[in-house]
């Protein structure tokens, strides 16, 4: 069967990079951006600035900075009204992957018309989104290049997944000076983010050999510089290489989709409003443990890839690798840590499977497995 492969037309990542996007958006003929951020960013002039590079380029602006951690079809409605009232032809997207869903969110609505809740599932929309360049601050998400846009529904509380090549952006931007900011629980969250793309592509039932060679190479920089990244966050080779990690392993679950992690993960984040990375990075051992009955020898090769380029990983098993990279970086080691209920898990795991996400993984899993791996995240076997 043949393979489709999705990411922006244009990507300018490295050093400099912000600096030298501003001709290519030039270029594109846009009036008037309206700039999709938090409010962090925010208060510390980030989404000013850009946008004052942006009116030197002759890109007027205005700034939407209402987007929560786990953005909300709330937050969409507001963006959209924003933009209206700007009368903005375009969106620019400031932030790591909260910021880049909502903006993709409003982008896709402001054409399309209706309501983003429209949209959910797989390529629903009809025509392009608004112009849409994506400026990415942390190295996880991958969200800036990808057509994967997750918002949450609060009358629901779950996280829909909306996938759709019309949520692509034209341009992505990633400069590793915008992430030496990120405090080290967020490096740790968006890194094992990183890694759980480039697993899960790696042993997805879609996956190719263009989506491989991304997802191994992703898996060897993470394992190597990610600990460095989060103990030294100024370290400028760190981050740059984190900023390719993350792209590399965008690239591949972009074309390779996910699986059960995040099926699961966004359900936790959607129920209690927990950071996705934190989930992914607690779910991850514990499904490809689930995994390994069908996907053994790609799992063994993961875990020889995470020791050879790390020696605290050396001549671990995978699951046991997994576990411990994400001990070296901080993340807590299980779900009742989070405030996660067991009397939920009949819920989660009924809305785990009704996630677009879910088809690729390799081995399909009934609802009482379901409850069993977020039973095996709560809390440890005595």
């Amino acid at each position: 069967m043949a393979t489709q492969f999705f990411m922006p037309i244009q990507n300018i990542l490295g050093k400099n990079a912000l600096a030298e996007s501003m001709a290519a958006i030039a270029a594109l003929g846009l009036k008037k951006a309206l700039i999709v951020t938090d409010g962090g960013l925010s208060k510390m002039g980030v989404a000013d600035q850009v946008g004052q590079e942006l009116k030197k380029h002759g890109v007027e602006y205005e700034v939407f900075d209402g987007v929560n951690p786990n953005p909300t079809v709330s937050n969409v409605n507001d963006g959209l009204a924003k933009l209206k009232a700007a009368g903005a032809d375009c969106v620019v997207s400031l932030g790591g992957g909260s910021s880049h869903d909502c903006a993709k969110a409003v982008a896709l609505v402001a054409t399309n018309g209706g309501k983003i809740e429209d949209y959910e599932g797989l390529d629903k929309s009809k025509k392009p989104q608004l112009p849409l360049i994506a400026i990415n601050t942390t190295a996880g998400t991958a969200s800036e290049m990808t057509r994967f846009t997750i918002i949450t529904d609060e009358t629901r509380h779950v996280k829909m997944a909306i996938v759709d090549k019309n949520v692509t952006a034209l341009l992505s931007v990633n400069d590793p000076s915008l992430m030496e900011g990120m405090p080290a629980s967020l490096t740790a969250a968006t890194g094992m983010d990183a890694l759980t793309h480039a697993v899960e592509a790696y042993v997805s039932t879609a996956a190719s050999p263009v989506t491989d060679a991304c997802a191994v190479k992703a898996i060897e920089l993470i394992a190597k510089y990610l600990p460095v990244a989060v103990k030294e966050p100024k370290n400028s080779e760190a981050r740059e290489q984190m900023a390719y990690a993350q792209f590399l392993a965008g690239m591949a679950f972009n074309n390779a989709s996910l699986g059960y992690v995040h099926a699961m993960a966004h359900q936790l984040g959607g129920f209690y409003d927990l950071p996705h990375g934190v989930c992914n990075a607690l779910l991850l051992p514990h499904v490809e443990r689930f995994n390994q009955r069908a996907a053994k020898e790609r799992l063994d090769e993961v875990g020889a890839i995470l020791g050879a380029n790390n020696a605290d990983l050396a001549g671990l098993e995978v699951i046991d690798a997994i576990t411990k990279l994400a001990g070296i970086v901080g993340i807590p080691k299980t779900l009742k840590e989070l405030g996660v209920k067991e009397e939920d898990f009949d819920v989660l795991a009924d809305n785990a499977l009704k996630d677009v996400c879910g088809f690729t993984n390799p081995v399909q899993a009934n609802k009482d497995e379901i409850i069993a791996i977020f039973r095996a995240a709560f809390e440890p076997a005595a």
